[in-house]
């Protein structure tokens, strides 16, 4: 069975399309700049090297229809016929308080997507548009909605209700909601696994540090707070966007720099986090080089960007009374040692304690490490998430009847001889580039699969 996952921004759409019966990721790729000149795909099967074709994608739909037809391409395809695509799985950033779990998508469950567009106005468009336009390329197979907020809605009404006018909530929603729901989920189950523990009697800080950044505090295997809020904006310092500030700045700034509104909207999603503190750096690489050499703003930057976890992990321990791990993951999470050392300064007098030189080996996307002390009480792990994998196997089973919310069902990845494929042929080679790399690992390698050109 060929399930494809589709990733709709306002200017993308990320694609994988897997095979469920071989469990293969087939191909993977991106559409960039749709509704915008300059538009290109880029796509990648394994084995081979990437293919970019440039083509003008002034909407969704055609973006959608040009992933079809070069993953069916002869030459550079993946599969043989579009009809072997069976189901399609489709991120939706925010599901409000309606959706807690993955669904297939009627016309029903589209208009209520439509509903809470208010909710996520920078994500929620781009996700429909793509689904609306899949739906129209794909008519006769199901489409699934896996969505970022599910994993959260385990939140008890303390840890998600504002102290604003409750009418607030009751008439138009306003209540922390957070996000990246599907990498929590992921890496929380992973977590338990190599510890050896039940999901549901383990707790875990998870740091998911990225372009985008959130925290999670995970009690008995279940979300009970987490950093973001009503929209993606609030919490940790991120590359672009401020995270927590005073919400007075905002009315200041108009005042004082008359700053409308639509400019302020943009400066705190697009214009603020690392990227407002360097005034010229977003990759959190070019700004370790530009400390090294010197610049004050990015060292500050590196300071602001990890005191600020340091401050949710101390707050969530205490939130969930006692914690198993704390766990790091994605971009910046699993290849990030200066982040993550300097976020774990000084947390010894909570069980919390670094390796530093296990810390400084972990830079790696292909497996999951531990860089506590032996002796830690509180481990210290680095899980590379896999979305994909999440948006993969909840698409199987809806389509399947089998789904459940993640509390009532078990994932391929819960076994403790699980191996991610696609990960393990590219683990040999980051053991050759990072010595000792090997003696942190602890999640299965099986040395069987071959190296991937893909690897990085």
């Amino acid at each position: 069975m060929i399930i494809m996952t589709l990733n709709c921004g306002s200017s993308s759409v990320k694609y994988q399309v897997y095979d469920w019966t071989k469990r293969e990721v087939l191909a993977t790729g991106i559409v960039e700049r749709v509704t915008q000149e300059g538009s290109r795909i880029l796509h990648k099967i394994p084995g081979a090297d990437e293919l970019e074709i440039a083509r003008d994608c002034p909407n969704h739909r055609e973006a959608i229809q040009l992933i079809m037809n070069t993953i069916v391409d002869g030459k550079h395809g993946a599969i043989d016929s579009i009809d072997e695509v069976k189901a399609v799985g489709h991120r939706m950033v925010h599901g409000g308080e309606r959706f807690k779990k993955s669904v297939i998508v009627d016309d029903q469950v589209l208009q209520t997507f439509r509903d809470l567009q208010s909710l996520a106005p920078l994500h929620n468009p781009a996700n429909i548009m793509g689904i609306e336009a899949a739906r129209q390329v794909l008519p006769e197979v199901p489409h699934c909605a896996i969505m970022d907020t599910a994993w959260h809605q385990t939140m008890p009404a303390h840890a998600y209700t504002y102290a604003l006018p409750y009418s607030w909530y009751r008439d138009h929603g306003v209540r922390r909601y957070g996000f990246h729901g599907t990498s929590f989920l992921y890496t929380a189950k992973r977590a338990a696994v190599l510890l050896g523990k039940d999901p549901f009697k383990t707790n875990l800080i998870i740091a998911h540090i990225g372009n985008g950044a959130s925290i999670c505090a995970v009690k008995n295997g279940v979300s009970v707070d987490t950093s973001m809020g009503l929209t993606p904006l609030e919490g940790l310092v991120m590359g672009t966007r401020s995270g927590d500030i005073d919400p007075a700045i905002p009315f200041y700034m108009m005042d004082k720099g008359g700053i409308s509104p639509e400019d302020l909207e943009r400066t705190l999603n697009k214009k603020s986090g690392v990227l407002g503190i360097t005034e010229k750096y977003m990759d959190r690489r070019d700004i370790e080089e530009a400390a090294a050499k010197g610049e004050e703003q990015a060292q500050l930057a590196i300071d602001v960007e990890s005191y600020r976890i340091r401050k949710y992990i101390g707050a969530y321990a205490a939130a969930v009374g006692g914690i198993d791990a704390v766990v790091f993951t994605a971009g910046v999470g699993e290849r990030g040692p200066t982040i993550r050392g300097k976020a774990l300064e000084g947390l010894e007098f909570m069980g919390i304690r670094l390796d530093e030189e296990k810390n400084r080996l972990s830079r790696t996307k292909n497996a999951e490490t531990i860089i506590s002390t032996d002796d830690s009480p509180v481990k210290i792990l680095v899980v590379p998430t896999d979305e994909e994998l999440v948006m993969i196997e909840d698409t199987y089973a809806l389509v399947s009847g089998t789904y459940d919310v993640h509390t009532n069902f078990t994932y391929s990845f819960q076994d403790p001889n699980y191996v991610n494929m696609e990960r393990n042929g590219c683990i040999d080679r980051d053991f050759l580039k990072i010595q000792g790399l090997d003696k942190i690992v602890v999640s299965p390698v099986t040395g069987d699969t071959p190296e991937s050109e893909e690897c990085d």
